[in-house]
């Protein structure tokens, strides 16, 4: 009978000869490296689903506003026009991404992708919960139809739904606020018959990927897994079996004295939740990062008192005994990743400060003052784009080498500073100011917090009358 274990390299470990899917049945392993995945598991879960029902200042902490363009981030609001900043974020997250995959490999894949992340913490602990370890719940697949079989069956389904409606219900609290989605979620269906569509398209979807599709998506359809290799070279560090210690394999033709650590049990493949073979080599697509492999074998290696590390987190550059030295290019990421950082810490921090246009009110250039010490009158709209939290009031004034020559009038001012609001101004002025019916004249933006002046801000406006 042919070893499962064992398959032609031409061909994926989930596919038969013809093609067919094989379903996989990773075995549970315990081990360091577990231990280490279950606790950032465990924290990226709870950032997630405690993350938006955190709030400051009455406003959610992550609230992606789309129908109003609002989008509040860590107490900072962000608006449509802004959309610009995420090429910035898209920018970096390519650069992270290349200078993490260029040092770790593909650990974003084995330790933080929701994929990974949510199957192996709640999915696969619901299958060993209700079907039992992977003998088992193979042997159940493979037994015909029966009560017992179906129970279990609709069980594990119904507790996937569940689960699934939690996800997605967290992630649409991003977008529609936490309370809110409480009060819709106590409503009919029919009131928010788009958001409930949504809602149910999402939790088909995660049903789907993490119920069935599984580590197929990380074989067929992930870029990231096709795009490691340009990211990679043989300094990056991988989940490597260490071959010249490993081979020749036990079973094979050597002599017993000659054969290398590796007894060929095939508990790494077991193991493993895309079903490869990591003793085929370190450039496998199909090959996450999990680690899970390497508790395998250390697991094997204790128990035939050997040292642990057949299978390791190492380099290729290790396993051939040279210096594990970093390629120019993981230092170009890394520096590219700094100064995305840096240009949208300046973009963002620019958006706190005050910002503001004094235009000319279309119509009549100037108007004459009857019965006052000034003579003239141009009318004029300062509006002011602040994004900041602090409560900031703003007033206008004339600067002082113009003080004997034009006053600002408005009713309004001084005035709380609100993001994109006109404030219309009227500056009277005396002949003497004109030079051929025309004058620059400098005023004074002044911002207060409180009753301290905080900040003052030059401008100039051109001011028009007669030329005579």
């Amino acid at each position: 009978m042919q070893n499962r274990n064992e398959y032609h390299e031409s061909r994926l470990a989930t596919t038969d000869e013809h093609g067919h899917r094989v379903t996989l049945y990773p075995e549970d392993i315990s081990g360091i490296w577990k231990k280490r995945r279950k606790i950032i598991y465990a924290i990226l879960i709870g950032i997630y689903l405690i993350l938006p029902w955190i709030y400051i200042n009455g406003k959610q902490i992550i609230l992606l506003n789309l129908p109003k363009r609002e989008f509040y981030i860590f107490g900072m609001t962000f608006y449509g026009h802004d959309g610009p900043l995420i090429i910035f974020l898209l920018l970096g997250f390519v650069l992270l991404i290349a200078f993490v995959t260029s040092v770790w490999g593909r650990v974003w894949c084995g330790w933080a992708c929701p994929q990974t992340v949510f199957i192996d913490s709640i999915y696969r602990f619901i299958d060993r919960m209700v079907e039992g370890n992977a003998r088992a719940r193979r042997k159940l697949d493979e037994s015909p139809m029966s009560a017992i079989k179906f129970f279990k069956k609709a069980l594990k389904w119904l507790l996937y739904i569940v689960v699934s409606l939690h996800i997605v219900h967290s992630f649409l609290g991003y977008f529609v606020g936490t309370h809110h989605l409480i009060e819709i979620s106590l409503q009919s269906p029919f009131k928010n018959i788009e958001l409930f569509i949504l809602m149910l398209i999402l939790t088909g979807i995660i049903l789907f990927d993490f119920g069935w599709f599984r580590e197929q998506f990380c074989v067929i359809a992930c870029p990231y897994g096709r795009m490691q290799s340009v990211f990679m070279d043989e300094s990056s560090y991988v989940v490597g079996y260490d071959y010249n210690r490993g081979e020749p394999r036990r079973g094979s033709a050597q002599e017993k004295s000659d054969e290398g650590d590796c007894i060929n049990c095939y508990r790494c493949v077991k193991a493993c939740p895309t079903g490869i073979d990591i003793r085929r080599g370190t450039q496998q697509l199909e090959c996450i990062n999990c680690t899970m492999c390497i508790d395998a074998c250390d697991e094997i290696m204790e128990k035939l008192h050997k040292p642990k590390g057949l299978i390791s987190y190492t380099s290729e550059n290790i396993l051939e005994g040279k210096p594990n030295k970093r390629s120019f290019r993981t230092y170009i990421y890394i520096l590219g990743v700094f100064l995305v950082i840096g240009g949208l810490f300046i973009t963002v921090s620019r958006r706190f400060e005050v910002h503001s246009k004094l235009l000319r009110v279309p119509g009549e250039p100037y108007t004459v003052v009857e019965n006052d010490e000034y003579e003239y009158l141009n009318r004029y709209t300062a509006r002011q784009h602040y994004y900041g939290s602090e409560k900031l009031i703003i007033d206008y004034q004339v600067a002082k080498e113009f003080k004997d020559l034009a006053t600002i009038v408005s009713p309004i001012l001084p005035k709380e500073l609100v993001n994109n609001e006109e404030l219309f101004l009227f500056i009277k002025f005396k002949k003497d100011l004109l030079n051929n019916g025309s004058a620059v004249l400098i005023i004074d933006e002044l911002l207060y917090k409180g009753d301290k002046l905080i900040k003052t801000n030059k401008k100039e406006v051109k001011i028009v009358g007669p030329l005579n």
